[in-house]
């Protein structure tokens, strides 16, 4: 078993920052990526950015390319989604996820992921 447990959101201006962070604890030996998703009121859960454990190769959602990164401290079991110039559209109830093994989907789909934190609001005001 493996608890997620997200932090860092809040209610800011569009334009402003956030920093999320996802602290993985539990059976953290195997792990093969860490990843964000967010869901909006009324949308499907969508993928935001997600980072190879090992090597830390890093994919983005297009919309967010240039404004948010990801990026992980092994030491401490943790990663982290920076995101500058918020807008409205970023408004959503964002997820972590981890995947303990490649088992051949992308990184970039819900289904490649085995446990899920409970989720941290961020809320853009306009």
């Amino acid at each position: 078993q493996v608890q997620l447990v997200e932090s860092g959101g809040g209610l800011v201006q569009a334009g402003g920052s956030l920093r999320l962070s996802c602290t993985a604890s539990g059976h953290t030996f195997n792990r093969y990526a860490m990843a964000w998703f967010r869901q909006a009121p009324g949308k499907e859960r969508e993928f935001v950015a997600a980072i190879i454990w090992t090597g830390g190769a890093t994919y983005y959602l297009d919309s967010v390319k240039g404004r948010f990164t990801i990026s992980r401290d092994a030491a401490k079991n943790t990663v982290y989604l920076q995101m500058n110039s918020l807008n409205a559209e970023d408004t959503a109830e964002y997820y972590c996820a981890t995947a303990l093994a490649y088992r051949g989907s992308s990184v970039l789909t819900l289904r490649t992921y085995d446990y899920w934190g409970q989720g941290t609001q961020v809320t853009v005001s306009s």
